[in-house]
């Protein structure tokens, strides 16, 4: 299996994805955008992996490789690739199969519990989701559903958290890829997103429990199990 995936910004990276593809011996390689990476041919790989970014999802005036970028999602979804986007690479899908991508009712930053919709409670990914993990948000936007789409996962701060489309397409909006350093380099970065808010935890609130990062990277193995095979 050969997987490449897709950087937005220095901070956002594998994580705990990185050693799950290692542990199985599966080819890795990237395109960080922000550094001028050339995209990659949907020949050139497996699986697609759209990372997230503080931009938004319709920003293609701001950063020049976004419209090709979407270009290649829809060319690897049409192609029948595995996609799997997280955060704003969920988003950036969901614009690709033409769903709306708009701001969120309120900021969502912090551990907090997913839920299983009625069709994620058949799905096979959204069946890992049953007693309700609490998993780690960072984002201000979300996304429409998709026509097509099925609707996995909500939360009480934003409603859509995670689709499928088809047997090929996974979407994400919360990241269980991030492991502790990852997580301090988010904060780093973006230290205004965790200006108090009903559901934006603190730094030390959002760092602070090294056993729900365990358990973050114990459920994306089984979620990347259920999806990849």
């Amino acid at each position: 299996m050969r997987v490449h995936y897709l950087s937005h910004v220095p901070f956002e990276q594998l994580g705990a994805m990185e050693t799950w593809f290692q542990e199985r011996d599966i080819s890795i390689r990237h395109s960080l955008l922000f550094a001028g990476d050339a995209l990659p041919a949907p020949a050139d790989f497996d699986v697609l992996v759209v990372m997230g970014g503080p931009m938004g999802a319709d920003d293609d005036p701001r950063f020049p490789w976004m419209s090709a970028e979407k270009a290649l999602i829809r060319e690897s979804i049409a192609a029948g690739k595995k996609v799997l986007g997280i955060c704003l690479g969920a988003q950036l899908i969901a614009r690709v199969l033409g769903a709306p991508v708009t701001a969120n009712p309120e900021k969502e930053i912090g551990w907090f519990p997913v839920y299983p919709t009625p069709a994620g409670k058949n799905d096979s990914v959204g069946r890992l989701f049953a007693d309700a993990p609490t998993v780690l948000h960072w984002h201000g936007d979300t996304f429409a559903i998709p026509n097509g789409a099925v609707h996995l996962l909500e939360s009480e701060g934003c409603r859509n958290q995670a689709f499928r489309y088809g047997d090929n397409v996974l979407a994400l909006q919360f990241h269980l890829e991030l492991e502790n350093g990852n997580a301090q380099a988010l904060c780093d970065a973006c230290p205004d997103d965790l200006a108090p808010g009903r559901w934006v935890e603190s730094r030390e609130a959002l760092l602070g429990d090294p056993q729900r990062f365990t358990a973050s990277k114990a459920l994306l193995g089984r979620v990347l199990n259920a999806f990849l095979g």
